[in-house]
């Protein structure tokens, strides 16, 4: 780990239930850097080279012999999660919970950060003319959010508090302007329940629901006690393993503890919300390279320069 290098590969052959696909835009993921980084996340440890990048869309280039949905020049994003047999996670619709899953860029499975690669056709989407290739890529986060509020039970009227927009005041600004009503400017030391006493202040009542982002212990602790008992505190951020949190005070208020692993079944309801104007994820972009100067933008990315930085691989198309 703690290289990148770009190397020539043959294109690859999609199987019958596959689809070749042109690679155009790949967003880099606090995962890539990790594993690029670090050479593990968790129980995923990385023993030989891996291509990274699972936040992408492309063109489809080839079709596999059973594939009827789609066609040569369709534009699609990509599901990077595929189930490999019909286990009881997959009758029950929680195939990202399966544990034989192919997850883009998780050891041992490749990524799609290059200029073609075959997928599973069931798992690519076609885009509408009115969706970008870069909001195809940015569906793969996209899905993370809506999964969260699907766990924790978001509905029209709840009073969600997101914690982890980050300290920089440039990041809570965009925050901001993506919709957020209030903003807590958090200074490292403050104490858990000093913060939580802050959110129900501006808030002028505990919220019901806690979406907690960092993984880091003391943000799960601020979101046990900042919840209103009957609540639930979503896990959405992977933190250490062990964690000290003040589990009687959750059990006494019944404030739900729920974890939330990748996804599922989102793909759908991402696209119809880019297509609808219900969600606009395009200022998440702040930077773009071209996949030669991929090294760049990984740089970017782990120095916190940018929101998103993406990765065009399309030598005749820069656009968006």
């Amino acid at each position: 780990f703690r290289r990148l290098s770009q190397e020539n590969r043959p294109i690859p052959e999609p199987g019958p239930n596959e689809v070749l696909l042109q690679m155009h835009s790949v967003g880099i993921c606090g995962s890539d850097v990790h594993y690029w980084q670090n050479g593990r996340i968790g129980d995923f440890v990385l023993k030989k080279p891996m291509v990274l990048g699972h936040e992408a869309s492309g063109r489809v280039a080839k079709v596999g012999s059973e594939v009827k949905h789609l066609k040569v020049g369709d534009r699609v994003a990509i599901e990077p999660g595929v189930p490999r047999e019909m286990d009881e996670f997959f009758k029950t619709g929680r195939y990202n919970l399966s544990p034989t899953i192919f997850f883009c860029a998780t050891p041992p499975d490749d990524g799609n950060l290059c200029r073609y690669y075959t997928h599973s056709a069931n798992f690519c989407y076609k885009l509408p003319d009115n969706v970008t290739f870069e909001e195809g890529a940015l569906i793969e986060p996209l899905s993370v959010g809506i999964h969260a509020c699907r766990r924790a039970g978001v509905t029209l009227g709840s009073t969600v508090f997101v914690c982890g927009a980050d300290l920089s005041e440039e990041r809570l600004l965009m925050a901001k302007d993506l919709g957020a009503d209030f903003l807590l400017t958090v200074r490292r030391g403050d104490g858990a329940q000093q913060l939580a006493k802050s959110v129900e202040e501006m808030l002028g009542a505990q919220p019901h629901i806690t979406i907690e982002c960092t993984g880091v212990e003391s943000c799960i602790q601020t979101a046990i006690y900042a919840t209103r008992s009957g609540g639930v505190v979503v896990l959405v951020g992977l933190g250490s393993e062990l964690a000290t949190v003040p589990l009687i005070n959750a059990a006494v208020r019944e404030v739900d503890i729920r974890g939330v692993f990748r996804y599922c079944n989102t793909w759908p309801m991402a696209i119809a919300m880019l297509a609808s104007g219900k969600v606009n994820v395009k200022p998440l972009v702040t930077h773009r390279f071209p996949l030669e100067q991929a090294v760049q933008a990984f740089e970017t990315t782990r120095q916190g320069l940018g929101i998103k930085v993406m990765l065009k691989c399309d030598k005749n198309d820069q656009n968006p």
